[in-house]
């Protein structure tokens, strides 16, 4: 079994806190859901100190386990951010 990072992205609303209820209930039933949160803002940093300014596009992740990125799609079904035409990223966690 394979794990892969959901990275939402670009919601074009705010989501209803009930919404995301039912949606990472019906997830947790599935048996593969490991987690995720919602992520503020941050700042990203070089060696030499410069900070970068981020975007703010990145809203949250969460963590399933799969057995292929097909797979790990299926689960996007109900999800807010993608239900309401926000972008999901699927990445596939190696084990390095």
């Amino acid at each position: 079994m394979n794990r892969y990072l959901l990275l939402m992205r670009d919601s074009p609303r705010d989501e209803d806190t009930a919404e995301w209820a039912s949606y990472l209930a019906r997830l947790r039933a599935t048996g593969s859901f490991d987690g995720g949160s919602s992520i503020g803002s941050g700042v990203r940093v070089t060696i030499e100190g410069a900070e970068i300014e981020v975007r703010d596009d990145l809203v949250g992740y969460l963590l399933v386990r799969a057995e292929s990125v097909n797979e790990a799609r299926s689960f996007l079904g109900g999800n807010p951010t993608f239900e309401a035409g926000g972008a999901v990223e699927i990445r596939e966690l190696l084990l390095d």
